[in-house]
């Protein structure tokens, strides 16, 4: 009786009749392996799902709408916009940014480079934060002239001006875009 008793139980170690014993499991990932790919895989989803439906610049003062775009492709690399130069006569700018995000993001934000004759002029950085998947949303932000005795005229600015508008989540890029302006 007390052989059978011994025989009858099997924690699971003992390979059954003519089986070759189960693989060993595999050892344990090091700390932060595969998050570079990870990350990667995240970063590209993000990207995969961001779209800018619209932007618009408005006379801060009034409301009035001076210029809007729809349909961006934010796959190019580089694209022209056609702005009235009265909008150089405007204290401030307001500008309106509708995005959609299919994924989250923790810290969306966008830098924009303003580069005249291809040299640095200034640079504005605005921070939205966390988006929510599956979203639409619509980003305002006020934008301040320079004083007229330090404006360069719209002759000079038109055509040489690019504005570079990189948005980022984090410190990753997600997409970047040149608009080379034309005041007209």
């Amino acid at each position: 009786g007390a052989r059978r008793a011994m025989l009858a139980y099997d924690d699971g170690s003992a390979a059954g009749y003519g089986e070759p014993p189960p693989p060993p499991p595999p050892p344990p990932l090091p700390p932060g392996a595969g998050c570079a790919d990870d990350e990667e895989m995240r970063l590209a989803m993000i990207r995969q799902g961001f779209r800018i439906n619209y932007m618009n610049m408005r006379d801060a003062a009034t409301g009035t709408v001076m210029w809007e775009h729809h349909d961006w492709d934010c796959t190019s690399g580089e694209t022209e916009a056609m702005i009235p130069r009265a909008i150089l006569s405007c204290r401030q700018v307001s500008r309106e940014i509708n995005f959609s995000s299919q994924e989250k993001m923790a810290s969306l934000r966008l830098v924009q480079t303003i580069l005249f004759n291809n040299q640095h002029l200034e640079e504005w950085n605005f921070s939205f934060g966390f988006v929510i998947p599956n979203s639409t949303n619509t980003w305002q932000q006020t934008i301040e002239a320079a004083d007229e005795d330090e404006m360069i005229p719209a002759e000079l600015l038109s055509g040489n001006t690019v504005i570079e508008t990189t948005f980022y989540d984090g410190d990753s890029i997600i997409a970047s875009q040149r608009i080379r302006i034309f005041y007209i």
